[in-house]
């Protein structure tokens, strides 16, 4: 195996990271080294890269790394995370050939031409024409976007922050959220709601209409907790005793992702397809009543119709960051891109 075929690939989020060295033959079911590393543990990246390659003890010299922020020339500001992110810093730094960032969605928008049946959950079959442009919603700790649209040969997926923009509630049932978190936040975007840092959003706002229903040893697991998602989603999937404000957050959450999706189907015309994406969706297909799901997702009034011949699916593959990022790695390796 030659240097040339090895690639460092990084999925960087605001939770974990994820970093493997892959090389073309093996992908990245079969990387060289890995890692599963808390980002909040570490200064930066470059710390955290220079600790793993230590150990890794693979002649990597070239990277591609997905972060959850944008990116503009080769450098990104992490949403969720105090970190600056500056692909040729790092290179330079880690004595590199070349190091690539890219915004995790678009990375993921990179891995959608190559997922397989088995990677995939489908909501709604929907009627997809040829090329057509499709979309990638992707809550996760943040809420991320992104598309790809088709350039007469291949795909070309395009970063976008659309889960910053203002939110708007779906239902009657939540028409008191936004001045709800008005009081708290300036802005209320859909990133405030439907996304891991949302979720402890949406259960106080449920807790806080009825305080009484709030179980008391749940409240005290939580307040012993840094880390409040998990507990929720833990409680609202419990097959035998659900917590009743747990599973109100699920279906609150599920409604406005499956909404905010819809939105962005209109926003980029994506007849070729959405696709949900990130780390919760997954987890909580026991509770997604696919109905209800594909009929919040086409209530648009006159255009309910177009968007239920949309297909609708769940990326499954807990990996398809890392799909996206070495697909995209390897094709600038051998300048596809």
């Amino acid at each position: 195996m030659q240097n040339s075929d090895l690639l460092l690939i990084g999925d960087i989020g605001g939770t974990k990271t994820d970093v493997r060295v892959v090389s073309m033959s093996g992908g990245i079911t079969q990387p060289l080294a890995r890692a599963h590393l808390k980002s909040a543990e570490y200064p930066d990246l470059k710390t955290l890269l220079s600790e793993f390659l230590a150990t890794a003890g693979v002649p990597v010299m070239q990277a591609c790394l997905a972060v959850a922020g944008p990116v503009i020339n080769g450098r990104a500001q992490l949403t969720n995370l105090p970190w600056e992110v500056d692909g040729a810093a790092l290179c330079a730094e880690l004595a590199f050939t070349s190091v690539d960032v890219l915004n995790d969605l678009a990375a993921i928008a990179h891995a959608i031409p190559v997922l397989q049946a088995a990677d995939l959950k489908i909501l709604n079959a929907g009627q997809a024409p040829d090329t057509a442009t499709k979309a990638v919603i992707a809550p996760g700790t943040g809420l991320g976007e992104a598309f790809l649209v088709w350039d007469g040969g291949r795909y070309r997926p395009q970063p976008s922050e659309g889960g910053h923009t203002d939110f708007a509630p779906p239902t009657a049932a939540l028409a008191d959220l936004v001045p709800y978190l008005r009081r708290r936040y300036d802005h209320v975007s859909y990133e405030l709601v439907c996304s891991g840092i949302g979720i402890p959003r949406l259960y106080e706002f449920f807790r806080d209409q009825d305080p009484a229903r709030e179980n008391p040893e749940f409240a005290a697991a939580l307040a012993a907790s840094a880390d409040h998602t998990p507990l929720i989603l833990n409680a609202a999937l419990h097959a035998d005793t659900p917590c009743p404000i747990c599973r109100a957050v699920v279906d609150a959450f599920l409604t406005i992702l499956a909404a905010e999706a819809g939105n962005l189907a209109l926003k980029v015309f994506a007849l070729g397809g959405i696709y949900i994406a990130g780390g919760i969706p997954p987890r909580l297909l026991p509770l997604l009543d696919e109905r209800r799901f594909v009929d919040a997702f086409c209530a648009k009034g006159r255009f309910a119709k177009l968007l239920a011949q949309i297909p609708v699916q769940v990326v499954v593959n807990p990996d398809a960051t890392l799909m996206g990022t070495a697909t995209y790695g390897w094709a600038r390796m051998q300048h596809d891109l």
